[in-house]
């Protein structure tokens, strides 16, 4: 009876996720023969599987995620721990980011100060919007990069536009996996070698661009229209950050999966990048037609 616990345990062991990866080929992909340990390990893991209907006799492939009751392949199809928009603006002298630090549970407002800014290096900060869990992930692979600059010591970090290129590659990389990482990136910075602020977005399955301001999720839609309003390329500090405040009021006003609760990134020329401790804007909740919503929208309930 023992010997027999232990082989159905062994049976539904996972094979252990690879830490680092191969920069040529995208995150978490062992080619064979790369790793002969690895191959082997895969190998009895294989043999203890071959069996499992969808692997299939004729099959090469490695499992990825195996559901040991029936040996299903899943994938994300749905996230459930997500953040909401993330703002962000070039000035004259650096970059502003903006974004809450609320972690929704589908429509509840579950957890209140995660926040959803990550410093990379010296002179880059990377936010997201979508899936805590996938970033989680994303910020394994960047203290990664981050590690193996430390352990160079030559003092040449990875500027922010490396670290927008090598996560397109991963977001993309991910999308032909059709298992993709459910996350909207903005990731802004100083680039020490051209002299000048750097602000670019990623999308879930690798779309990418280079703005002057830039915003994901529902303040794609109400922020970047002030953004093109207001937004000019001479701007000081301080109009940038007020420029930010107005469209995190107009976005906290008209977003339910957004709260009053603020942090704010800057990074300049000096770095090291600065995340702000959480603070709150004025909001205003009288206005006459907020009273009567419906008064003006006939039709309306």
């Amino acid at each position: 009876s023992r010997a027999h616990t232990t082989t159905t345990t062994n049976t539904h062991k996972m094979i252990p996720s690879r830490t680092s990866h191969s920069s040529s080929i995208g995150p978490g992909v062992v080619p064979r023969g790369a790793d002969p340990a690895y191959d082997e390990e895969v190998k009895r893991e294989y043999d203890l599987r071959k069996n499992i209907p969808h692997l299939g006799k004729g099959s090469k492939g490695r499992p990825f995620s195996i559901d040991p009751n029936v040996g299903v392949m899943t994938r994300t199809q749905t996230p459930y721990v997500t953040g909401t928009s993330v703002l962000a603006v070039k000035y004259k002298d650096g970059v502003l980011m903006a974004c809450d630090t609320l972690a929704c549970y589908g429509s509840t407002k579950r957890y209140k100060s995660i926040q959803r800014m990550k410093l990379v290096g010296k002179y880059t900060v990377v936010g997201f919007t979508g899936e805590l869990s996938d970033f989680d992930y994303i910020s394994t692979l960047l203290d990664e990069l981050e590690m193996t600059d430390f352990c160079q010591d030559d003092e040449c970090p990875r500027t922010p536009k490396e670290i927008y290129n090598y996560l397109v590659r991963v977001m993309y990389n991910r999308r032909n996996k059709f298992d993709p990482l459910w996350n909207s990136l903005v990731i802004s910075g100083w680039d020490y070698v051209e002299k000048k602020p750097f602000l670019g977005c990623v999308g879930m399955i690798g779309q990418h661009y280079v703005d002057d301001h830039v915003a994901t999720g529902f303040g794609n839609h109400l922020a970047r229209p002030l953004f093109r309003e207001s937004w000019k390329e001479e701007m000081t500090e301080q109009e940038a950050e007020k420029l930010l405040k107005s469209a995190l009021l107009s976005c906290v006003m008209r977003d339910k999966q957004m709260m009053n609760k603020f942090q704010l990134s800057k990074i300049t020329a000096d770095g090291p990048g600065e995340i702000s401790e959480p603070f709150a804007i004025d909001t205003r909740w009288g206005y006459e037609n907020y009273v009567n919503p419906t008064k003006y929208a006939p039709g309306a309930w």
